[in-house]
């Protein structure tokens, strides 16, 4: 098999009007989704860092950094929006990661530079979507092996992303991809630190750099991928993979299949069916924290693998608690990005609660998202000795098979800009990326001035 000649092959010939409609829809959602957590993750401590390592950097003017009025090179602002996208874990998941946090933000820094139009950015989304489909179907549970998903396929996807924007011949992609390659990496002991989006932003980063090297006539392997000491081994858990079956681009389209699931909760996606179902269960039975005597929550294996942090003490480690997802949906029955502070999980009520939640792990996986079990159940008893139980849940709120609808994708959108844009201005970004075709040139997207100063616009 010639999997890796044939990835360039794909990205030479891919065009906007050969693209399904439908994958132009999730292309545009894709760009929506991420341009809004972009705007709410602005206020993260881990977006001032990286926005001020870069600020200070003699660096050409080629693009702007999360949409603001600081310049950079296309690199940096990869490297910030990236990183700022994933700063609330709020970004959308596939394929078992988040491929929008990585592809939205380099091409939106590489379309600036080129001039890209709306038409070119969709088609370099759905091209880089597919290559990280057609790479991740060839072997599964990395977060198992200590991987991350997003930053070990992401930096490939957003290579193959730019490498379309570039225009560049098989030959040339396929070098791209092949160096970036050699770039990736994203270790998931580091979820619930600010590594974790910086895996995002190096990603969408590196991705960059190797199309760039490539066109510039850097080689790489013909067979980076499929050779036995090749991608596909190198990070394959059990050291095996699908080597030999045929590369499916340009003959199915991944995205149509997998699509996008929208996050309604700023935490990893795999506490939110447990979350929403018990905030659910407790809506017309309100239940003192006190009077509970133990929540039991069951979910995948796989799920509990990357819900680490039992006892967690910020914001970020929030984010990756089942504890914490059990305990606020028990005493506050929500989670919102201005909900969600150090301050709310360092509660005494909070931390008081998280001895009384255990994870009960099942080896069953969901066929159509292999990410997650086919059902979450909680089980909360009492200290009366009553038991309430939600059940077995398969359906996870905003999910590609539970889609979120235009009016609740806008109320995110809104509360996720509600600090950098007016409600007129974030009503006109947010219809634009809707219809992000019709855009003439990556250009004409309004700058939004003073995001990176503390008192922001709006």
């Amino acid at each position: 098999m010639a999997l890796t000649s044939d990835l360039g092959r794909f990205l030479e010939t891919i065009r906007y009007d050969s693209i399904p409609e439908e994958a132009v829809r999730l292309a545009c959602l894709g760009f929506t989704d991420t341009i809004g957590v972009i705007m709410a993750g602005i206020a993260e401590p881990i977006a001032r860092i990286v926005h001020d390592e870069i600020a200070g950097r003699p660096a050409p003017r080629e693009a702007r950094v999360c949409l603001s009025d600081v310049w950079v090179s296309a690199a940096d602002a990869a490297l910030v929006n990236g990183t700022v996208a994933h700063a609330l874990d709020y970004d959308d998941q596939a394929l078992t990661g988040h491929p929008s946090a990585v592809l939205v933000s380099a091409i939106l820094a590489e379309a600036e530079f080129l001039g890209s139009s709306g038409r070119e950015m969709a088609t370099a989304y759905v091209a880089g979507y597919e290559v990280w489909a057609e790479l991740v179907r060839r072997n599964t549970a990395y977060h198992v092996k200590g991987w991350h998903p997003t930053s070990v396929f992401g930096v490939i996807a957003a290579a193959a992303a730019v490498a379309v924007l570039r225009q560049l011949p098989a030959e040339r992609a396929a070098a791209a991809l092949a160096l970036a390659a050699t770039h990736a990496s994203g270790l998931a002991v580091n979820f619930g630190t600010m590594a974790k989006p910086y895996h995002v932003g190096m990603a969408a980063r590196n991705g960059i750099v190797a199309a760039r090297l490539a066109a510039a006539g850097a080689t790489a392997s013909p067979v980076a991928f499929e050779h036995h000491r090749g991608y596909l081994t190198a990070y394959s858990p059990t050291m095996e993979a699908d080597w030999d079956s045929p590369c499916e681009l340009g003959r199915q389209w991944h995205i149509l299949s997998h699509r996008l699931c929208i996050k309604r909760y700023p935490t990893c996606y795999f506490m939110h069916r447990s979350f929403a179902a018990t905030a659910e269960m407790l809506r017309e039975r309100s239940v003192s924290p006190e009077d509970v005597e133990e929540v039991v929550v069951t979910m995948g294996r796989g799920q509990t693998a990357v819900l680490v942090n039992e006892r967690p003490q910020n914001a970020s480690e929030a984010r990756f608690s089942g504890h914490f997802a059990m305990a606020t949906a028990v005493i506050n029955g929500r989670m919102t990005v201005n909900e969600l502070s150090d301050e709310m999980v360092r509660r005494p009520d909070i931390q008081a609660f998280f001895p009384k939640v255990r994870l009960d792990p099942i080896d069953e996986y969901d066929e159509r998202d292999p990410a997650h079990s086919p059902y979450d159940r909680v089980v909360i008893r009492l200290k009366t000795g009553e038991t309430l139980d939600t059940g077995k849940v398969a359906k996870i709120p905003g999910h590609a098979y539970s889609p979120l609808t235009e009016e609740e994708l806008w109320e995110k959108f809104r509360e996720c800009t509600s600090r950098s844009h007016g409600e007129t201005a974030a009503r006109t970004l947010f219809d634009t990326m809707q219809r992000l075709p019709e855009l003439a040139s990556m250009a004409d997207l309004a700058t939004v001035a003073g995001l990176f100063v503390q008192d922001r616009p709006g």
